[in-house]
């Protein structure tokens, strides 16, 4: 736990310590509501960083925190504000690498159950170079993911042909698959079972349906959706600030900013098939113990991959990843 140093004048102003979940960060402020339902404006006091990771946000949603209360009496708001003191220990987060720091990463949401990937295969495309990056990040974190492609009303019978083909590569994988229609209303309710009783961050392309999925879910939230360019067939972003909502099937939903790429943090080349379940787990039967899966004799994961094992857009992800390429195929 991380606390700030403390002063006589800080104990007379914040005398009223409190405990409480990040549900909304707005630039430097945090929303944070109480153990007893009550919601206060808090910022951070000083510079922290947690555990050396290097992140642009030091508080994320989903934190559990410590914070004081402001005693101020001229205040003319309802809403109490206070900082936050100290940040309890995270069992998870999720992470991108900062669009403009691409040594730092920013924090998307903490103490996940799980993540939840909305996808489309057209109106806009979700690239598996996209669904890859965002998988073995989330692997890299130990956090589960569900697959959602969503928008099938829309779909050709080419881009229903290629969905199919998704799912069977990552259900293989042991990825959990979803085809959703908002506008149609179809898989809702199975999405709604997904969800129930967790913490899920739901992540995706601007214009994949995100807010429309959350509005179905939770109705009565009511978040701005907005319609796709006709001319480049891809969304504007509609969510500006990451928020975290209460579902009355029990859980959390949070809902975060659309990301045009995700970037993955610097890592090992040897750990990278790690997070590629079925690249790691043929690997084994590799000549070499230390074989990177590029150019070795023996190697059974490009054999596994030739014979059709392994789908050729994972190890084209995986090679990506390696070769530590930083320009993210973006929809198109």
């Amino acid at each position: 736990m991380l606390l700030f140093r403390t002063n006589d004048y800080f104990y007379r102003k914040f005398i009223d310590l409190k405990q409480g979940l990040v549900i909304k960060t707005t630039g430097s402020w945090y929303a944070v509501e109480d153990d007893n339902g009550k919601y206060y404006e808090c910022k951070v006091k000083g510079n922290f960083r947690i555990k050396d990771i290097k992140s642009t946000n030091p508080v994320a949603i989903g934190d559990r925190v410590n914070f004081t209360i402001q005693n101020d009496l001229k205040a003319k708001t309802a809403i109490k504000t206070g900082w936050i003191t100290s940040i309890e220990d995270r069992k998870n987060y999720i992470v991108r690498r900062s669009p403009n720091l691409s040594k730092q990463s920013h924090i998307i949401a903490a103490n996940i159950d799980q993540g939840v990937l909305v996808a489309t295969v057209a109106w806009p495309v979700t690239t598996t170079t996209f669904i890859d990056r965002y998988l073995a990040s989330a692997e890299a974190y130990r956090i589960p993911v569900l697959i959602i492609f969503n928008k099938t009303d829309l779909y050709s019978e080419k881009d229903t042909d290629s969905m199919t083909e998704l799912i069977s590569i990552y259900s293989k994988i042991g990825y959990s698959c979803l085809a959703t229609s908002a506008t149609k209303n179809v898989g809702i309710e199975e999405l709604k079972n997904k969800l129930a009783g967790q913490t899920n961050v739901i992540n995706g392309h601007s214009g994949v349906g995100k807010s429309t999925l959350i509005n179905l879910i939770q109705p009565g939230l009511n978040l701005k959706t907005s319609e796709i360019s006709e001319m480049h067939k891809t969304g504007k972003h509609t969510t500006a600030y990451s928020a975290m909502y209460k579902l009355s099937i029990g859980g959390y939903i949070i809902d975060t900013p659309g990301i045009k790429g995700f970037g993955m943090l610097d890592m090992e080349a040897w750990e990278i098939s790690h997070y590629f379940p079925e690249i790691f787990k043929i690997s084994k039967n590799c000549q070499y113990s230390n074989c990177s899966h590029t150019h070795e004799p023996g190697c059974a994961v490009k054999e596994a991959m030739e014979a059709g094992e392994v789908a050729k857009s994972r190890y084209i992800s995986y090679l990506g990843l390696l070769e530590g390429e930083d320009k993210y195929r973006k929809p198109h």
